[in-house]
C-alpha cells in the first residue's frame, strides 16, 4: 500500500514539474513577437491604407499599438488589446488620414509596439521614418484639339510637376498607361490611346490621371468631340462546307471541340475563343517598347482589295437561323494566293504562332503601346523579338484560323486595344492628329 502511495505521489510530481515546465516555456518565454507589413511604407498622402501584421508563436498576442510622431507629437493611429490568450496571429488594417491627425508634409517617424502574453511580456517594438506627402501631382496638358472617330485613336501629351508612380489616359474605365520623352522643354508624357467603337459624346468620358508615390492622384478632363460614323452590318452564311473544311483546323488544336457538333464549335469558336485569343492579344500588348519606333504613315498591303472593314458588325445564319455575332476589328485584304506581307512600319516582333481565330499571326511592337497584327499567314518569315524595318518581308497571306479563304487580317491596336487601321495608314491624318500634336509639344 505504501508503495503505491509512494508511486502515485512520484506521477504526481513529474506531472506537476512537467507542468511546470511548460507553463513556463509558454509563460516565461523569451521569445519576441514578429511584425509583418503588407508592403513597404515610405510616404504618406492624404490617404494611407496598409496592414500589419503581428505574430507570436507560444504565448500569443496581448496587444498591438500603432502612431506616428511629427514635431515632438505622438499620435495614436490604431490600437488592439486581446483579452483571450492563444490568439497567435492578428491582421490590422492601417488608415492613415495626415488632416485628421493634424500631420504636415515633412519627415515623421512611425512606429509599431507588440507585446505577447508571456510573464516576461515580450514586446517588439519597430520604428522607421516616412515622409508625409498630401500634395497630388499636377498636370499640365500640351494637347488641346481632340477631334475623334468612334473605334479610332487619339494621343494626349503633358507634364507632370513631379514623378509619379502611374499615369496615363482613363477612357470610361480603361487605363492606357503613358510613356516619358525628354523634349527641349522638358519631360513631356505621351498617351496613345484607343476609342471603342460606340462611342459617342454622351457615353464617353476621358481624362488624364496621374498619382504619386505617396498615392495622392489627379485627375484632368481630357475635351473631346465625336464624329459621327455608322460601321457595316453584314450578314455571313455559314455552309456546311466551310464547317467541314475548316473545323477540324480547331479541333486539332482544342481538344474539347471533337466532342461536339461542327455547327456547336463554330459558336464556341467565335465566342470563348475568339474572347481568349482578346485577352492573350491584350497582355502581348502589356509590354512595349517606352520609345517611339515608327516614322510616318504605315504601309497598307500593296495591290489588295479591302474584302472587309473595321468596325462590321457580322451576324452568323446557318440554313438560315441566326447562330452567332462578333464585331470586325481589323481589315481583310486580298490579293494573289500566298502573297508577300510587309511591316507596315519599323517595330520589334512580339509574337509568332498560332492564335486561335487569326490562325498564323504577327505582332509586331512599334513602341508606346502601338502595335500592328498580320493574321490568317501560310508562312511566318521573321522570328519573335527580331527588329524589323518598314516594308521588310514577313510572311505571306493564307487561309489559317477563321478564313474562309486566302487574304490578309491586318489590325492596328493601341494600348491592347484595336482601333481602326484607315487612319494609320492615312498621311493626312497621321500629320493633323499625331505628328503635328507632337510637334507643338514640345
Amino acid at each position: 500500500m505504501k508503495k503505491s502511495l509512494k508511486y502515485l505521489s512520484a506521477v504526481v510530481l513529474i506531472a506537476l514539474v512537467c507542468l511546470g515546465i511548460w507553463a513556463f516555456m509558454v509563460y516565461c518565454e523569451g521569445e519576441d513577437p514578429a511584425i509583418l507589413l503588407n508592403r513597404d511604407v515610405i510616404m504618406i498622402g492624404q490617404k494611407t491604407t496598409f496592414d500589419i501584421t503581428a505574430i507570436d508563436k507560444k504565448s500569443g498576442i496581448r496587444n498591438v499599438y500603432v502612431d506616428i510622431s511629427q514635431d515632438g507629437k505622438k499620435h495614436t493611429v490604431n490600437a488592439l488589446n486581446l483579452p483571450e490568450k492563444g490568439i497567435n496571429r492578428e491582421t490590422l488594417n492601417v488608415n492613415i488620414v495626415p488632416e485628421d491627425l493634424g500631420l504636415h508634409d515633412g519627415t515623421a517617424t512611425f512606429g509599431i509596439s507588440v507585446t505577447d502574453y508571456s510573464l516576461r511580456k515580450n514586446t517588439t517594438t519597430s520604428e522607421f521614418e516616412v515622409v508625409v506627402d498630401t500634395v497630388p501631382p499636377r498636370i499640365s496638358p500640351l494637347s488641346f484639339s481632340n477631334y475623334i472617330n468612334p473605334g479610332g485613336s487619339c494621343v494626349v501629351t503633358y507634364r507632370l510637376s513631379e514623378e509619379v508612380s502611374r499615369s496615363g489616359v482613363e477612357v470610361n474605365s480603361t487605363f492606357f498607361p503613358s510613356y516619358t520623352e525628354n523634349t527641349a522643354g522638358g519631360t513631356r508624357n505621351i498617351s496613345y490611346f484607343a476609342i471603342p467603337v460606340d462611342a459617342s459624346n454622351k457615353n464617353l468620358a476621358i481624362r488624364i490621371l496621374a498619382e504619386d508615390n505617396a498615392g495622392n492622384s489627379s485627375l484632368y478632363p481630357v475635351s473631346f468631340h465625336i464624329r459621327d460614323k455608322q460601321f457595316r452590318r453584314d450578314k455571313m452564311n455559314i455552309s456546311q462546307r466551310f464547317l467541314e473544311i475548316k473545323m477540324p483546323e480547331f479541333q486539332q488544336m482544342y481538344k474539347y471541340l471533337r466532342e461536339i457538333s461542327l455547327l456547336e464549335a463554330f459558336s464556341r469558336i467565335n465566342t470563348e475563343i475568339r474572347e481568349q485569343n482578346l485577352k492573350t492579344i491584350e497582355t502581348i500588348c502589356e509590354n512595349t517598347h517606352p520609345e517611339q519606333l515608327w516614322e510616318g504613315s504605315f504601309l497598307r498591303m500593296k495591290n489588295a482589295a479591302t474584302m472587309a472593314t473595321f468596325g462590321d458588325r457580322r451576324t452568323y445564319y446557318y440554313e438560315g437561323k441566326e447562330i452567332s455575332k462578333s464585331v470586325h476589328m481589323g481589315v481583310d485584304l486580298a490579293s494573289t494566293k500566298n502573297a508577300p506581307v510587309e511591316a507596315s512600319n519599323a517595330g520589334i516582333v512580339v509574337f509568332t504562332g498560332y492564335l486561335g481565330i487569326y490562325g498564323n499571326t504577327i505582332i509586331i511592337d512599334h513602341g508606346m503601346g502601338t502595335f500592328s497584327l498580320y493574321a490568317h499567314l501560310s508562312s511566318i518569315d521573321v522570328q519573335k523579338e527580331q527588329t524589323v524595318g518598314k516594308g521588310e518581308m514577313i510572311g505571306h497571306t493564307g487561309n489559317t484560323g477563321m478564313a474562309g479563304g486566302d487574304h490578309l487580317h491586318f489590325s492596328m491596336l493601341a494600348g491592347g486595344k484595336f482601333v481602326n487601321p484607315l487612319e494609320w495608314w492615312d498621311p493626312h491624318w497621321m500629320n493633323d492628329n499625331i505628328t503635328e500634336k507632337l510637334a507643338v509639344s514640345q
